[in-house]
């Protein structure tokens, strides 16, 4: 339980969960998690960046006892979710002279979600510094990554950037800075697609007030952190703000085999028309890779049986989420088939409004489908193809 040097006078004091395979009882963890911590030592004071989830506190304490500290002075609170906050109480009891910095909302939150006494939590200012001698916290509020109130935490002296969820992975290993870059850049995608896409907007603004840092590290507090801090914000920039690519994802459940062959006929002549596609069944699929391919893909197709009217429940949950995600792509289209009638797409379009994409004419098929039916699905390729046929091949991002 030794804490680990990140960067001059600032040590990894956090926790890897190597167990963990769900999050907020949604998000699947195949990888495991971090919850990282990390202590600024100065000439003068000494600061706790974050603290872990509160199943972790024990880890937190024992590297706190391990790194020699005897006080802290401060404990920097990025973000108020428990996952980041949750060991506070228990540090301000042993360290009773500490005192919590975050944002104004974020006091509240700390107020509501952990009953932290108001006394002994400091409002910073957007742009506020605090000195630890040798050591400088500089705060920078960077609200909606991904609630109100988070902020980062700059280290200039260090060059570290103390970023919270932002650049974050779901990533459990030993490695700090791990030598395999693809394979951490697919880990901050699926967190970025899961966590982070509805606020790609809010996001690209204000990634803008980091270009004038000299950064070094970027240090987030999940997953390994980033000694070539280029990778991962060109990374973030590219998922916010290129077009979507040349993909279609096809999200499907089938109960009686007349959906199936639909999707696997689209998909098909899909790809005979040169578009990249991605299959998904819902019954069991990882909702992570879901969230990823929705991040490059110009078009989603939902394809459902009729139950009771309306769409299969599982097709209704990636509508849903896809809502909830608001990806960037330009196309959305329905098939799918029923016994004897309801408004399955209509049900659908109506969960996608947030989806600000063109919404192509549906294709419905009464039981089984026919020839009729699957030239009414190569119409369809058509017009996607022909969409798409400007647009970048997905590559490697």
């Amino acid at each position: 339980m030794e804490p680990r040097k990140v960067a001059q006078a600032v040590y990894w004091v956090g926790a890897v969960d190597w167990d963990r395979r769900l999050f907020d009882e949604l998000i699947p963890l195949p990888d495991g998690t971090s919850y990282n911590a990390y202590l600024v030592r100065g000439s003068e004071k000494t600061a706790l960046v974050d603290a872990v989830d509160p199943t972790m506190t024990e880890v937190l304490l024992e590297r706190l006892r391990s790194s020699g500290v005897k006080t802290l002075d401060y404990v920097v609170a990025n973000h108020a979710e428990q996952d980041h906050s949750g060991a506070i109480p228990r540090i301000l009891e042993l360290h009773p002279g500490a005192t919590v910095l975050c944002t104004p909302k974020c006091k509240a939150f700390l107020m509501d979600l952990l009953h932290l006494p108001p006394e002994r939590i400091r409002e910073v200012a957007d742009g506020e510094s605090v000195s630890l001698g040798d050591r400088t916290l500089r705060f920078i509020h960077f609200p909606w990554v991904h609630w109100p109130e988070t902020m980062l935490t700059w280290v200039p002296e260090s060059k570290i950037l103390l970023s919270c969820d932002l650049f974050g992975s779901h990533l459990a290993t030993t490695e700090l800075f791990p030598a395999d870059g693809p394979a951490l850049l697919r880990a901050a995608k699926r967190y970025y697609a899961e966590i982070m896409m509805p606020f790609r907007g809010v996001i690209e603004k204000n990634l803008a007030r980091l270009d004038g840092l000299d950064i070094a590290v970027i240090a987030p507090s999940h997953g390994p952190m980033f000694g070539q801090p280029r990778l991962i914000l060109d990374a973030y920039r590219n998922w916010i703000s290129s077009a979507p690519r040349n993909l279609a994802v096809v999200a499907y459940v089938s109960m009686h085999d007349s959906t199936r062959r639909m999707a696997m006929h689209l998909v098909e002549a899909l790809s005979q028309r040169g578009v990249r596609v991605q299959l998904f069944n819902l019954i069991g699929a990882d909702v992570g890779k879901l969230a990823m391919a929705l991040v490059d893909a110009a078009t989603v197709i939902l394809a459902s049986p009729t139950v009771l009217m309306g769409a299969h429940p599982k097709v209704a949950e990636a509508a849903y989420l896809t809502n909830l995600l608001k990806p960037k792509a330009r196309f959305l289209a329905i098939v799918g088939s029923f016994g004897w009638g309801g408004k399955m797409a209509e049900q659908l379009v109506g969960m996608l409004g947030s989806v600000k994409a063109e919404v192509l004419p549906p294709v419905l098929v009464k039981g089984l489908p026919k020839a009729s039916d699957f030239a009414a699905l190569d119409k369809l390729a058509d017009d996607i193809g022909a969409r798409h046929a400007a647009l970048p091949e997905p590559g490697n991002r």
